[in-house]
């Protein structure tokens, strides 16, 4: 009996089997997986069903997440933040503990502010980051990001929406979209054209979601059902001085390392998605009965969870590695590119796999395969697509 058929006889195959150790973790690291699974499993797993069906998650489960340290984490006492004693592996620990939900929708609605609020907090001023920061951070309010439009996305150099000098602030028109929490959050941050063109005319600003001018409109998706998405149009959106984040004109570097930590955090994502396809898969394959033997007996079966286990083995160990350079200040842009590639392009084909491996079960409703599936486009295509990130890549090469 070959290695994949006695992990599978001895139920060895799980979802924290299948990770590889990290030499960079340790037991603060453990200590703080324990806290997440727990009040994942909790506050979260429950209500998955009804919150899909919902299109949201209750505003009350914000604060709940808030109190565990879970939205805080990483964020300075002082503004309402959980500390800083977390580092980038403990960020590993938790995109990968909500992705063992197998519902990407939950989780992206409720930690949208992990990509809404650097900006603000890297280069907004202080009295920006002692209004904002305290009530994203405690759950009472939300923040989202605004860089794709309707016309555009990875080109980010050569967006439309328009930021012209009025009086002493600035008037807002244009529009974003597929914007996440576009139709729940109370502030977006917001990628406008304020100088010429490229990407030195392109700034930061912070825009109130409920000023006079601004619209939404709800976005139907594929998958990601529990979380809003929208299409935001803004017609003469007066933006006070104040909210401008960092300098004008110079917001496209901003931009530029705020997309590297949410393709590192998809990317741990996406592999941890790709953990919980094998675990169902190995645990169906165990108790099937196919022609007088359990699928697991089969060879295609079990070549297909070696197969499946491999892409994973190997895509953890890149992101392990990529973590720990990126803790220890670099920016590796083409390697996260290349990342982030390798975990969604795992994930698809573990998705793939394991539905073939589940059969019918698979396709039913509240499977977090069939979740995980159909979610399997949007972690391909945001934060940068996979052509998007070859080409990204290949340039940062030197190509």
């Amino acid at each position: 009996m070959d290695t994949i058929a006695r992990m599978a006889k001895a139920q060895e195959i799980t979802f924290d089997s299948l990770r590889p150790p990290a030499p960079w973790m340790d037991d603060t690291h453990s200590i703080w997986r324990k806290s997440v699974r727990a009040f994942v499993e909790k506050e979260l797993v429950p209500h998955i069903e009804e919150w899909e069906a919902a299109g949201q998650i209750p505003r009350d489960v914000y604060p709940k997440a808030a109190e565990a340290g879970l939205i805080g984490m990483g964020y300075p006492e002082e503004y309402g933040g959980a500390g800083t004693d977390f580092d980038r592996f403990h960020g590993t620990v938790t995109s990968e503990e909500l992705a063992r939900m197998g519902a990407g929708g939950v989780s992206s609605a409720l930690m949208i502010h992990g990509i809404g609020l650097p900006p603000v907090m890297v280069g907004g001023s202080e009295d920006m980051k002692r209004e904002i920061a305290p009530q994203v951070l405690s759950g009472k309010k939300q923040i989202s990001l605004g860089i794709t439009e309707p016309g555009g996305g990875s080109d980010v150099a050569q967006l439309k929406t328009s930021a012209k000098r009025s009086g002493n602030g600035w008037v807002v028109n244009g529009s974003k979209t597929y914007i996440t929490g576009g139709c729940t959050s109370k502030w977006l941050t917001t990628a406008v054209r304020t100088g010429g063109e490229g990407m030195g005319g392109i700034s930061l600003m912070l825009i109130d979601l409920e000023a006079e001018g601004v619209s939404r409109t709800a976005l139907p998706k594929m998958g990601w059902w529990a979380s809003d998405t929208a299409t935001i149009h803004f017609d003469d959106v007066f933006v006070p001085p104040e909210n401008l984040i960092g300098e004008v004109d110079r917001g496209f570097v901003s931009i530029m390392a705020n997309f590297n930590g949410e393709r590192l955090g998809m990317a741990a994502q996406a592999a941890a998605c790709a953990r919980v396809c094998i675990e169902d898969a190995a645990a169906w394959a165990q108790q099937r009965q196919t022609f007088g033997k359990r699928l697991a007996d089969h060879q295609v079966i079990r070549h297909k969870i070696a197969a499946m286990c491999q892409k994973v083995w190997a895509t953890t160990a890149m992101l392990d590695q990529l973590t720990w350079r990126v803790q220890n200040g670099e920016q590796p842009i083409a390697e996260l590119a290349m990342l982030k590639v390798q975990a969604t392009e795992t994930m698809e084909f573990c998705a793939r796999e394991a539905m073939q491996i589940l059969g019918g079960a698979g396709f039913i409703r509240g499977h977090r395969v069939e979740r995980i599936y159909r979610e399997v486009r949007v972690m391909a295509i945001g934060g940068g697509s996979e052509e998007i990130m070859r080409d990204l890549a290949s340039r940062q090469l030197g190509l």
